[in-house]
């Protein structure tokens, strides 16, 4: 093996991934962002590339519950671990409470930012099922939004918390 091919393959770094639910392993390069591997190697295309800096949150996802920018995430760091995407909410292919709220609340425009939108909000609902408004608004103050502003998502945010509560009850 030529040292050029050898060194193309000792740079890559084996990882176990549970997505959604389902276990992956897949070999990733030291330097290739989970945002990457989702889109590019899973097919899991509703995190999104809107920055690569962390300031839009369009590529939230939820790493063992907790909402993260994917876009700055080494993938090789998160081996091991559980992620879930806006793919992995729903259950029996029916919405999830967050995503009817979304819709029936006018919160979605373009739809770019909504996956990211979404995530977030599960992470605060998951975290604290009935939030305030203040609450609301600083969990996705890093969440941006050009189309509808933010007082439909909030008013889809108080909605998913009741939608889930009702849930709850059943």
């Amino acid at each position: 093996m030529e040292e050029s091919e050898r060194s193309r393959v000792e740079m890559m770094i084996p990882v176990e991934l549970k997505i959604n639910g389902k276990d992956y392993s897949l070999n990733v390069k030291p330097n290739e962002l989970l945002l990457n591997v989702l889109r590019e190697r899973l097919n899991l295309l509703g995190a999104k590339y809107g920055c690569g800096i962390g300031e839009c949150g369009a590529c939230t996802v939820l790493l063992n519950g907790k909402a993260v920018l994917s876009c700055l995430i080494l993938a090789a760091s998160v081996s091991g671990q559980e992620i879930t995407t806006i793919e992995g909410i729903s259950e029996n292919n029916k919405l999830h409470p967050l995503q009817e709220a979304f819709i029936e609340e006018g919160a979605i425009q373009c739809g770019f930012c909504t996956p990211g939108m979404v995530m977030t909000a599960k992470a605060l609902l998951d975290e604290n099922p009935e939030p305030g408004y203040d609450e609301i608004k600083e969990a996705i103050r890093g969440n941006l939004c050009r189309c509808t502003g933010y007082v439909n998502i909030v008013k889809a945010i108080k909605s998913g918390s009741k939608k889930l509560k009702e849930r709850r009850k059943e």
